[in-house]
């Protein structure tokens, strides 16, 4: 999968109940899902070769405002850095995941959103 630097590439869910969620979206709209373990599986589409656009997760708080919307960045550190001189707030992190390094940021108005690399 190709990744566009600074682009909404990939969102996430907090859910209650992940096995009932993913029934829930299955029937819903077709979607498959990848399995990380018992807290987290990812979004697939409905077609077998339909890449993974996002995530549905147990081990978080249900967000104001709805899912987390995550850019891709191609230059962690200098992300973290454009966030801070464009006067947003980092709110987490960077720290590292299983698929590479993020931070979550809140913009001017509170939204949060987060930034993620490969390693």
């Amino acid at each position: 999968m190709v990744h566009t630097h600074h682009a909404i590439d990939y969102v996430e869910f907090i859910v209650t109940d992940l096995e009932r969620s993913k029934r829930f979206y299955a029937d819903a709209f077709g979607w498959r899902f990848n399995d990380y373990g018992p807290a987290y599986a990812g979004i697939r589409g409905p077609h077998d070769d339909a890449p993974e656009a996002g995530g549905i997760r147990t081990d978080g708080e249900v967000r104001r405002g709805g899912p987390l919307v995550l850019l891709y960045s191609s230059d962690l550190n200098a992300s973290v850095d454009a966030v801070r001189a464009a006067g947003g707030s980092v709110v987490e992190g960077p720290y590292e995941f299983p698929g590479g390094r993020r931070f979550h940021f809140t913009d001017p108005s509170g939204n949060e959103l987060g930034v993620w690399s490969e390693r």
